[in-house]
């Protein structure tokens, strides 16, 4: 029954773009296709040795409907094998744990698990100062590079920097009363999608503010309360950024929730720099966290962290216009633990780049034996080493 439904929408797909084709101005299809293996040294409970296999495709559609909308689409097809299809199920079984129910899109092949996602779906209506997005689209906030404490509906982790961006279902209305100001209004459903009452869902206002060298923006949320609280979320933060002789970045997200009581441990607060050398052959960048563990990038918050403090380093050298070479070093200094990540890029031909990453977890324990576990170190990871090799196509 699964197998079929994937493939009436797969049909569904084709149709709607001949549908557009006649009667939209100007459709365009673009996307990209990536090829990606795998390869894992495990540690802890994961296997001595494993492999991922992952063919994926994001196929996206954009058409303008006369002067006066935007219609935007955007499906991911996915195949997968080993750990790919391992970590898939893995997600699949936590969200019927938190919603009661199956929610997996993915389906068993004879050598793979497969899956057609919705990816984007929605319009923009153009005003002559006001603008209005409806549909499953992307929500985003903060300027902040790695950690992006402000952009709590799609949070970051550097460990998975090819994650792919979370969309909700919601809407905003943008006002630009200046060229350089923009006013914005939004609201989303809960992350529960099965609640019927409301309760989760968030509306908020933002504004963002821009010169010529820099940029800031306020953010506001609230969140309806739920299972039976009278009291919702509050969150409220700012992002800056700023380019001088170096590249600045600030941004921070108080969240606070009058029922756990929050204190200091609402605040995620991010500051970072870049600077490049050799005429923009060398860059480097630095970001520190500051993660309060009720906050927006913290596990009990959304996030992936439960630690406080954490610093992002790395360095990115362009040998020519087709090849580089970055590495990078995540720290957790509340455990003394650390992964670093080396990545390789190659363009083959324009429209095809070859990707090489490698990331290698460390902790005290990795060289003393004595027990202590890092977040970031192989146990925690479930890796000793993680070798992933991404052939990327773009159309």
């Amino acid at each position: 029954m699964k197998k079929h439904i994937v493939v009436l929408w797969i049909i569904v797909l084709f149709a709607a773009g001949g549908l557009f084709n006649s009667a939209a101005q100007g459709l365009t299809v673009s996307g990209l296709l990536d090829s990606s293996v795998s390869l894992n040294a495990g540690a802890g409970d994961a296997p001595a040795f494993s492999f991922g296999i992952e063919e994926y495709l994001n196929l996206r559609m954009q058409a303008r409907i006369r002067d006066r909308a935007i219609f935007f689409g955007a499906f991911n097809f996915i195949a997968a094998a080993g750990d790919y299809a391992y970590n898939a199920r893995a997600i699949a079984d936590l969200q019927s744990s938190i919603h009661g129910m199956n929610s997996s899109a993915f389906v068993a092949g004879e050598n793979f698990i497969m899956a057609l996602e919705l990816e984007r779906l929605h319009f923009r209506i153009l005003g002559e100062h006001v603008d209005f997005d409806g549909g499953l689209m992307r929500l985003p906030f903060g300027y902040g590079q790695v950690w992006g404490p402000s952009d709590f509906l799609n949070p970051r982790n550097p460990l998975r920097p090819d994650a792919r961006p979370r969309a909700v279902l919601g809407a905003q209305a943008s006002w630009f009363p200046a060229e350089t100001l923009r006013l914005q209004g939004f609201g989303a459903a809960p992350r529960n999608p099965f609640s019927r009452d409301g309760s989760g869902g968030l509306m908020g206002l933002s504004m963002d503010q821009h010169w010529d060298r820099a940029s800031l923006q306020t953010l506001y949320s609230f969140e309806l309360p739920k299972d039976g609280s009278n009291r919702g979320i509050h969150r409220a933060g700012m992002s800056l950024k700023a380019d001088l002789e170096i590249g600045l970045t600030m941004d921070l997200l108080y969240t606070y929730n009058n029922e756990a009581g929050t204190r200091l441990d609402g605040l995620s607060f991010s500051i970072g720099a870049d600077y490049s050398f050799f005429g923009g052959n060398l860059i480097v960048l630095a970001e520190y966290l500051y993660n309060g563990s009720a906050s927006s990038t913290s596990i009990a918050g959304g996030g992936s962290f439960f630690n406080e403090h954490y610093l992002y380093t790395g360095a990115t050298w362009r040998f020519n216009d087709f090849t580089n070479l970055s590495a990078a070093l995540i720290s957790g200094f509340s455990d003394l633990s650390f992964t670093p990540i080396f990545t390789l890029n190659h363009d083959i031909f324009q429209g095809a780049t070859l990707t090489v990453t490698a990331q290698i977890p460390l902790d005290r324990d990795l060289f003393s034996g004595n027990g202590s576990h890092g977040e970031l170190g192989p146990v925690r990871t479930q890796r000793y080493f993680n070798l992933v090799t991404r052939l990327r196509l773009r159309f």
